[in-house]
């Protein structure tokens, strides 16, 4: 039966160094240590919260407080009301017409016979005028043609026919004397005549 034997002691200076027992400080040293640390700790975070407090500060002061602005018009920047014009068309009473055809009509000078055709006749018209010995044809509308009066002529007339619708006047003056007629609508005739009387005039 063989035994393991245990390897022989190192030589006196090798191997490992002997253990240091722990050096235990007293309590007023670790006092000592703790107090600064724990003063440096609380400076720091009295410095952190008045930093953070601080901006806190400026960015309130940077961002001042919105405005709201109101622009009322003034009294000369208020758009007026619309302006309406009303247009009347003006026109004749039947006095008013009845004088303007007279006026026309009562024009002609001495020894003068004047005839006269005016109106709208869309359609056409048909005019002759002159006297007992005369078939004279008359032009569109308006129409004044003048004769010399014959002392033989008997009468002196004009007519004027409508072509399918208007509204046509007519009139034969001489020496102040004047005789009018008037024609509306379809084929109607228009006729006007001065006859001579025992006076040498017309009438």
């Amino acid at each position: 039966m063989s035994y393991i034997q245990p390897p022989p002691p190192p030589p006196p200076g090798f191997g490992p160094p002997p253990p240091v027992p722990p050096v235990s400080r007293p309590a007023w040293a670790r006092k000592r240590v703790l107090l600064p640390v724990a003063v440096v700790i609380l400076l720091v975070g009295i410095g952190i919260g008045s930093a953070g407090n601080g901006g806190d500060g400026e960015k309130s002061a940077a961002e001042p407080a919105p405005t709201v602005t109101v622009t009322a018009k003034s009294e000369a920047e208020v758009e007026p009301a619309p302006t309406v014009t009303v247009t009347k068309t003006a026109t004749k009473t039947a006095a008013a017409k009845a004088q303007t055809e007279k006026d026309a009509a009562d024009t002609a000078p001495e020894g003068k016979a004047v005839f006269k055709v005016w109106g709208s006749a869309p359609s056409g018209v048909e005019i002759t005028y002159g006297n007992d010995g005369t078939n004279l044809q008359g032009s569109r509308l308006p129409m004044t043609k003048t004769l010399t009066v014959k002392d033989d002529a008997l009468y002196y007339q004009v007519t004027a026919q409508l072509m399918g619708g208007g509204d046509v006047h007519c009139s034969v003056t001489i020496d102040g004397k004047t005789k009018t007629g008037r024609a509306q609508g379809g084929y109607n005739i228009c006729s006007a005549q001065l006859n001579s009387d025992f006076t040498g005039g017309f009438s």
